[in-house]
C-alpha cells in the first residue's frame, strides 16, 4: 500500500474537489467520468465544515431485517477494533446493501460520538444517517443518500471489503476527497504531484475569468488566451506546463 504523508494531505485539503478532479484528470491514470460518487448520490449534511479528506474504512450494511445471528453490539465492538487499527484519518465507508437503501439509520447520535472518539473524520454512506445537527457539533462530516428517523434493524453485515457507492468502487485504504461539490477518489501515486497541477490550473482559471470581466474582453483575446495555454477551444482535455509533463514521465522508483 501506497503511504500519503501529512504534508501532502494538509496541501490537497484547501484546494477544493473540482480543482483535484481536474489535476487527476491530467494523469490520464483513469477515464474522466470515473473515480467519484456520481451527482444525486449522497448529499452533504455538513455544509459547513471544511473538506473531508483521509482513507476508507469500509462496511455493508442491512436495515430491513433483523441480523441472522449474534448481537448487533458484539459485532459493534469487532467493527471498532478493526477501525481502531486502520491508518488516520479515517473515512467509514458505508454501503447499504438493502433492495431500497435507507430505510433504517446506522449513524446516530451515540454512533457520531463513538467514531469522532476513534478518530474518524467523516462518515460516507449511500444509506441514511439521524440526529443531523450531532455531526456538526461533533466536527465529523457526513455524506449520506438518506436521512431516516428510526434505526430499523441497521447492522453491519461485514466490513474490510470493496464497497459500491454511486458507481464509484471503493476498497479499504482508499484515499477520498469530499467537499460541497461531491467525493472524489485520489489515486495515491499522483498525490504528491496534484497541489503544482491544482494550482497551474487555478491559474489559468483566474486569467480567462480576469479576461472575461475585463472592458477589453474580445473573442480574439479570448482565443489568444487559450492557444498560450496550449489548447484550443475546440479541444478538450487539460494541456500542462512541459515542466510537470515531465514529472508525471518519471518512472517509480
Amino acid at each position: 500500500m501506497i503511504t500519503v504523508s501529512q504534508q501532502t494531505l494538509d496541501a490537497i485539503r484547501p484546494i477544493g474537489t473540482s480543482l483535484v478532479a481536474d489535476a487527476i484528470e491530467t494523469f490520464c491514470v483513469r477515464l474522466a467520468n470515473e473515480g467519484f460518487i456520481r451527482s444525486g448520490v449522497l448529499t452533504d449534511r455538513t455544509p459547513g465544515l471544511a473538506p473531508l479528506l483521509g482513507f476508507a474504512a469500509t462496511a455493508r450494511i442491512r436495515a430491513v431485517h433483523p441480523p441472522m445471528v449474534g448481537s448487533v453490539f458484539a459485532e459493534n465492538k469487532t467493527w471498532w477494533r478493526y477501525l481502531s487499527a486502520l491508518p488516520e484519518p479515517r473515512i467509514v465507508v458505508f454501503q447499504d446493501v438493502d433492495p431500497f437503501p435507507g430505510l433504517g439509520s446506522f449513524f446516530g447520535e451515540m454512533h457520531v460520538a463513538v467514531h469522532h472518539a476513534l478518530g474518524c473524520a467523516g462518515i460516507v454512506t449511500d444509506g441514511a444517517v439521524r440526529d443531523v445537527h450531532t455531526f456538526n457539533k461533533a466536527g465529523l462530516h457526513c455524506f449520506s443518500g438518506h436521512v431516516s428517523v428510526s434505526r430499523a434493524y441497521a447492522h453491519i453485515i461485514d466490513f474490510g471489503v470493496p464497497v459500491t457507492i454511486g458507481g464509484l468502487l471503493i476498497k479499504p485504504g482508499d484515499l477520498l476527497y469530499g467537499d460541497s461539490n461531491g467525493v472524489v477518489s485520489i489515486p495515491p501515486e499522483q498525490a504528491t504531484l496534484i497541489p503544482a497541477v491544482s494550482a497551474e490550473i487555478r491559474e489559468r482559471k483566474r486569467r480567462t475569468i480576469e479576461l472575461c470581466a475585463s472592458e477589453h474582453f474580445s473573442l480574439e483575446k479570448l482565443e489568444e488566451l487559450t492557444v498560450s495555454f496550449g489548447y484550443e477551444l475546440a479541444k478538450t482535455g487539460i494541456h500542462l506546463d512541459p515542466k510537470l509533463k515531465n514529472q508525471l514521465k518519471k518512472p517509480k522508483k
